[in-house]
């Protein structure tokens, strides 16, 4: 592996790591364990990140895009984060993690 391949795969690590510290306020799981996130595309020094929501009117929206878009671009070699709410595949319980539904209790 060489250096640009090292550093694009701890770029990626450090984007999953940050998702999973961002938590919708209504729900104590983070947006990455939720199933949220549907796509992240690293087209450095961008990262684009297509995610869902939990219902398509989620009034915390705003606030879930803004604290991803903030901890990502904290990210030393991304300037910019592109967040694309998208509402196909709607987002169901299945694509929680294990984890997730043994937190919420689901398991």
């Amino acid at each position: 592996m060489d250096q640009e391949e090292r550093e694009l795969k701890r770029i990626q690590d450090e984007v999953v790591e940050t998702l999973k510290t961002v938590y919708d306020p209504e729900i104590p799981v983070n947006v990455y364990e939720l199933g949220l996130i549907y796509k992240i595309n690293y087209k450095l020094p961008v990262v684009e990140i297509d995610m869902g929501l939990t219902s398509p009117n989620c009034p915390m929206t705003d606030v879930l895009t803004y604290e991803i878009q903030t901890k990502v671009k904290l990210i030393q070699g991304v300037d910019d984060v592109a967040i694309n709410v998208v509402m196909e595949p709607e987002w169901n319980q299945d694509m929680m993690t294990e984890e997730a539904k043994l937190k919420l209790g689901l398991l």
